[in-house]
């Protein structure tokens, strides 16, 4: 009925693809994608709808299961109001609302039985970079759910999830390029606030802050990046890639996020700060 800023299907991804220059794409915040298709029995590769500050409204022409996990958002469904990190029963004829999140960016909505648009390539996953897998939803959209036949059983009433902080510290690692900064170039990556720039989205996260030094000049050859790298364009600001980033770039990446702080940087929005940690 409604599909908010942004809402895409996906799973987790395509992994093992990268030397044929296809992104991973994917769930942006693996760890709340999981845990939503843990609450309603799915395994936990079964397709979701992952939103983007919310704001999406669902009618559902059957009886179904959901739970919504990731950034934290008002949920109603047919005007009742119902909480996150929980199964809920959706009745046919039903209608599911999101509010906006309080806090985070991307929510996820998993059903019993999962998501199944056609797969591209092994994966469900919308992939904004390469325009692989279906196409962002947008009202009169209909989305087949498939069955839940052989599928694990509702077991959980509610999932106990941490608070998303005001100002995370993400966790890095020296990156492969981290020679061609100067001395202090790390200092100021480690000691300085940064801001998510409104120039964000699926592929990275532009930062805004001190600019870190290049004492190296000349071009890089393009070669192969990972999700969580911190490249960093001439500008001197880093952008930290996140799911549909390119698979190599042409700039030098100073660090590397550690991997259980990536579902973290999934979750900023624009303004927001945050720090690095070593």
């Amino acid at each position: 009925m409604r599909a908010g800023p942004l809402a895409t299907v996906q799973d987790l991804g395509r992994p093992g693809r990268a030397h044929l220059g296809v992104p991973r794409s994917g769930a942006a915040d693996g760890r709340a994608f999981r845990l939503a298709n843990r609450l309603v029995g799915n395994p936990e590769s079964a397709a979701a709808v992952e939103l983007t500050l919310g704001g999406a409204a669902l009618r559902f022409h059957r009886n179904a299961w959901i739970a919504v996990t990731g950034a934290p958002l008002p949920l109603c469904v047919d005007g009742r109001a119902y909480g996150t990190n929980a199964p809920c029963h959706v009745p046919d004829g039903g209608l599911v609302d999101f509010g906006t999140p309080t806090s985070g960016l991307r929510s996820y909505l998993a059903v019993r039985g999962g998501v199944v648009v056609d797969e591209v390539l092994g994966s469900r996953s919308t992939d904004l970079l390469s325009g692989l897998g279906p196409a962002p939803l947008s009202p009169g959209d209909r989305i087949p759910v498939g069955s839940a036949k052989g599928f694990g059983d509702i077991a959980v009433d509610v999932a106990p999830a941490p608070s998303l902080p005001d100002t995370p510290v993400l966790r890095i690692l020296p990156g492969p390029r981290d020679d061609w900064f100067a001395e202090d170039a790390m200092t100021a990556l480690t000691s300085s606030a940064f801001i998510v720039s409104p120039d964000s989205n699926r592929v990275g996260v532009r930062l805004e802050g001190p600019p870190l030094t290049r004492v190296r000049e000349g071009e890089l050859g393009s070669e192969g990046v990972v999700t969580g790298s911190l490249q960093v364009p001439p500008s001197g600001m880093p952008i930290i890639f996140l799911a549909d980033h390119p698979t190599t770039g042409g700039y030098p990446v100073i660090a590397v996020l550690a991997s259980t702080d990536i579902a973290d940087a999934a979750q900023l929005r624009p303004g927001q700060r945050l720090r690095f940690r070593l």
